[in-house]
């Protein structure tokens, strides 16, 4: 498994270069995006986030001080904006009442413990507990999402319905628990992914078309 891994990690790595993923200015911001990024596009998080700057919100205590009219309409464009207004408050006064409102504090925590303690939060699951820990908060965790699956499921490395901890543990028990190489792991699939490996897939020029055991992937 682990050359597998490594494979397609050479490979899409010779394709993209290095991705410099995840966008934004400071860990807390990096930490709001993973929570608006639930059920949308980037680009629809990226104009959210804009919004927040124009009106100096992306402050943990500015969040907590706006009215809800004003947050809801400035996080509009990500969708489900009454409740991911929600999933900001409860994040940010946590924040703050636990950590001074400084992501350098939540950050020193353990990772085992400051993971079940982010899981514990309303509307923070797996994969954006794990984006908060790996971006945010340095700590080497795999960060695995539906592109993830897609594309191992579409090479027959996993079943197409394996579940969220057993995915992630394809890749933590396979590789060196390297910080670097699990966030250029993670934003090379979500590169690959968004240009080649769509719902319908386009392998034509993909960097892993070559690793294909069984055929076209199934559209």
């Amino acid at each position: 498994m682990r050359h597998t891994l490594t494979d397609l990690y050479q490979h899409m790595a010779n394709h993209y270069g290095p991705t410099h993923w995840w966008p934004g200015d400071s860990p807390f911001e990096i930490a709001i995006g993973a929570i608006l990024t639930q059920n949308t596009a980037w680009t629809n998080v990226e104009r959210a986030i804009q919004n927040l700057k124009d009106q100096d919100l992306l402050a943990p205590q500015a969040l907590l001080d706006v009215d809800t009219p004003t947050l809801e309409t400035a996080l509009r464009p990500s969708g489900y904006f009454r409740q991911k207004a929600k999933r900001l408050r409860i994040f940010s006064e946590h924040l703050i009442t636990h950590y001074t409102g400084d992501m350098a504090n939540l950050a020193q925590r353990p990772l085992g413990e400051l993971r079940e303690e982010l899981l514990t939060l309303h509307g923070i699951g797996p994969e954006t507990a794990d984006d908060i820990l790996l971006y945010a908060c340095d700590h080497p965790v795999f960060v695995v999402d539906v592109y993830t699956r897609r594309i191992l499921s579409r090479h027959g490395i996993v079943p197409p319905d394996i579940k969220y901890e057993a995915l992630r543990a394809t890749f933590e028990d396979h590789l060196p628990h390297d910080l670097q190489t699990f966030r250029e792991f993670h934003g090379l699939i979500v590169f690959t992914a968004k240009d080649f490996c769509k719902s319908k897939a386009s392998c034509e020029g993909c960097p892993l078309v070559s690793l294909l055991k069984k055929g076209q992937p199934k559209l």
